[in-house]
């Protein structure tokens, strides 16, 4: 009956997650028939669709949550971090969108993990769960997008170094880039572009795409550029050295990497086997594991449990990280 329940809820929840992304993400049809509705060419029933007044109110609620939420952040003043880790991870979604999904995760991790243990004291638990999920989920796809820009970074210098030879300016070198690059070099080469187009100076565009990207490696072609531009020089050159120390660095890196494995993979299993042998005894000895969610100690037992694996997960981490 339990797993019946549970199946129910995840199901509601999953209807629930999309009505909210297809009211976040607008389709090209509504956008059309807005626009054929201004100017007076849409059909009856596209007419009376925008007209029904429950589709009405149920936008405007959702205008007005959004509109609340933003007020809160203003408030916070936490706009601009949020803008910022949304714009490295790469998502597409305003700071008052990311708040609602978060306070919806927030929601789902208590009722979900009060619906798997039966006890109300695992609540703050699972909203504090709920709560970390979605930045998790942002620092990873930092985390990737970054490492894509990096291994992006030496092949995009080398164009910027062949046009500079052939006799392009910086932003010629830069169009070029964006024209030849993939996905997240081209993003951020044609916002940089049209940053300068609108007035801003390099120098302004060069340091923003640094906030966005904080590489170690791009902030070494920054400043780079800008001494070039503020004492002179062969800036071709310079890019060209740049870019060979930037390709030894990804080599060693990936040798780092490789003579780590096992130190990771310990970490790996510190912090997953006690989880997965837990798992084990729940579903062949349910009354043997049923004690630890129900009785105090043996929650707080779990506590502890869980404290002291991530404490060795967190420690084996630092030893195998080595900077370069």
């Amino acid at each position: 009956m339990k797993g019946l329940l549970i199946i129910m809820f995840l199901f509601t929840v999953t209807l629930f997650f999309l009505l909210v992304l297809q009211r976040f993400s607008p389709k090209k049809e509504l956008t059309e028939t807005r626009i054929n509705r201004y100017l007076g060419s849409g059909t009856e029933e596209e007419k009376t669709n925008i007209q029904e007044p429950k589709k009405f109110q149920r936008a405007m609620q959702l205008r007005f949550a959004k509109q609340t939420v933003k007020k809160y952040l203003a408030k916070k003043d936490k706009t601009s971090q949020i803008e910022t880790l949304l714009s490295q991870a790469g998502v597409p979604l305003k700071p008052e969108e990311y708040v609602m999904f978060k306070w919806i995760s927030i929601a789902l991790g208590a009722g979900i993990l009060n619906l798997f243990v039966g006890n109300l004291i695992v609540i703050p638990l699972g909203a504090y769960i709920g709560s970390v999920i979605p930045k998790m989920i942002l620092k990873k796809r930092q985390r990737a997008r970054l490492k894509k820009f990096n291994d992006a970074l030496p092949e995009m210098i080398s164009t910027i170094v062949g046009a500079l030879r052939a006799g392009f300016s910086f932003p010629q070198a830069l169009k070029s880039v964006a024209e030849e690059s993939s996905s997240p070099m081209k993003e951020e080469m044609e916002l940089v572009l049209k940053e300068m187009q609108y007035g801003v100076t390099i120098e302004e565009s060069l340091n923003k795409l640094k906030e966005r990207m904080p590489s170690e490696d791009l902030n070494l072609m920054v400043q780079a550029i800008l001494i070039q531009r503020q004492v002179g020089g062969n800036l071709a050159t310079v890019l060209d050295q740049i870019a060979n120390t930037i390709r030894e660095r990804i080599k060693i890196h990936g040798q780092i990497k490789t003579l780590t494995a096992q130190g990771r993979m310990s970490g790996m299993v510190v912090a997953l086997l006690p989880v997965i042998l837990g798992g084990f005894l729940l579903v062949i000895e349910p009354n043997y594991m049923s004690v630890m969610f129900s009785n105090p100690i043996g929650l707080l037992l779990l506590g502890v449990g869980a404290v002291s694996c991530l404490i060795g997960f967190v420690f084996i981490t630092k030893i195998t990280a080595i900077e370069v």
